[in-house]
């Protein structure tokens, strides 16, 4: 049994299949019920195979006519006896389920599932800006079954400009599993980062929201660190996540590798740990403890030992595998930027890490 495909999504399958040669249009006069009714509202009863946001995106590209006019605004009112045409093209949006050959760095592959080592500046799922050449589409191309999988098989995400290691469901089986166990956290991924700063006495206890003064006393010491404190989307600017009270528990261990000053700056090489997975949880828990990323921008880290992207790397993935019940654990090497970067900050020999404990 497969997951039902939107609507949306169903379009672009069958325009991929030769089935769509054609735009359908759909056209009728206003009725009394419909009398003082919005178009978007109007074209949503009208055509319930869509959803009233792909409908407004139609009435945005203009290919939504009344009385032979071009309807500019889906707030506009009807009045009944107008008529109203609308033809159904596809948008950039309803095509992002579309299969694109790309050179994936597969590390593990089976029929259940399949690991990757995905590359900086690889968008994993479409969105707006992004409607082509993310990592989903290329799953859709490398495998058959992923046209049958929510999001091509994508259990969970990596930023943009992170690299490294993900796992990606092949089957709809697995992709319940590999969700499931991500959400009890019987998945374990840990990340490699190089942050601003230097390192100071951790307190006793674990870093909790409202626990750093605003001298920011906190700071990754030689011990294992802990910052367990809840991320919302921040208030003053909605592409940030930010440490809150209303926000959800969010947890990552830390742990110092090296310190080095470079250039005048001191950098710390980190070894991460998630039990949560927040959205920029890695980049917000260390900014919020005073080191935040190199060149990390959208968190203040500042710009050195030539990186163009948050210095955060994924570097290892264990879990246990749906099929066979084995655990599985995958390591990505460091990208060439990461890997310079990392050994001018004193970063230890990779294949020397062991896993953080628990």
């Amino acid at each position: 049994m497969t997951e039902p495909v939107l609507p949306d999504e169903a379009a672009a399958q069958a325009a991929m299949a030769g089935e769509a040669d054609e735009h359908p249009v759909h056209a009728w006069r206003v009725t009394p019920e419909e009398h003082g009714m919005r178009v978007d509202k109007a074209l949503a009863l009208q055509v319930p195979d869509h959803s009233r946001s792909h409908l407004q995106s139609l009435i945005a590209l203009g290919v939504v006519h009344v009385d032979d006019k071009v309807c500019d605004a889906a707030s506009r009112s009807l009045r009944a006896g107008q008529r109203v045409r609308i033809e159904l093209v596809p948008t950039a949006q309803s095509q992002a389920f579309h299969p694109e050959p790309m050179d994936l760095q597969v590390l593990h592959e089976d029929a259940a599932l399949m690991v990757i080592n995905k590359p900086a500046g690889l968008v994993v799922h479409p969105a707006a800006g992004h409607w082509q050449g993310t990592l989903m589409n290329g799953l859709l191309a490398h495998h058959p079954g992923a046209m049958a999988l929510p999001r091509g098989g994508l259990v969970h995400r990596l930023d943009k400009d992170t690299s490294g290691v993900m796992v990606v469901a092949k089957t709809l089986a697995s992709m319940t599993a590999l969700v499931r166990d991500l959400a009890a956290r019987d998945v374990s991924r840990e990340y490699l980062a190089l942050a601003q700063g230097r390192p100071r006495a951790a307190p006793s206890a674990n870093a909790r929201a409202g626990d750093a003064d605003d001298d920011d006393d906190e700071g990754f010491g030689d011990e294992p660190f802990t910052v367990d404190a809840p991320i919302g989307r921040d208030l003053a600017s909605r592409i940030r996540m930010a440490v809150r009270h209303d926000g959800k528990p969010s947890k990552t261990d830390f742990k110092l590798l090296a310190q080095r000053t470079v250039a005048g700056l001191d950098v710390v090489a980190l070894q991460c740990k998630l039990h949560t997975g927040r959205t920029h949880q890695i980049r917000v828990h260390a900014a919020w403890s005073g080191h935040p990323l190199l060149a990390d921008a959208l968190y203040g880290g500042p710009s050195s030992l030539g990186l163009t992207r948050q210095a955060l790397h994924a570097w290892r993935l264990q879990l246990v595998h749906p099929v066979s019940g084995k655990v599985l654990a995958i390591q990505a090497p460091l990208p060439d930027d990461l890997k310079a970067a990392w050994k001018t900050a004193g970063g230890p020999a990779i294949r020397r890490l062991t896993p953080m404990l628990a």
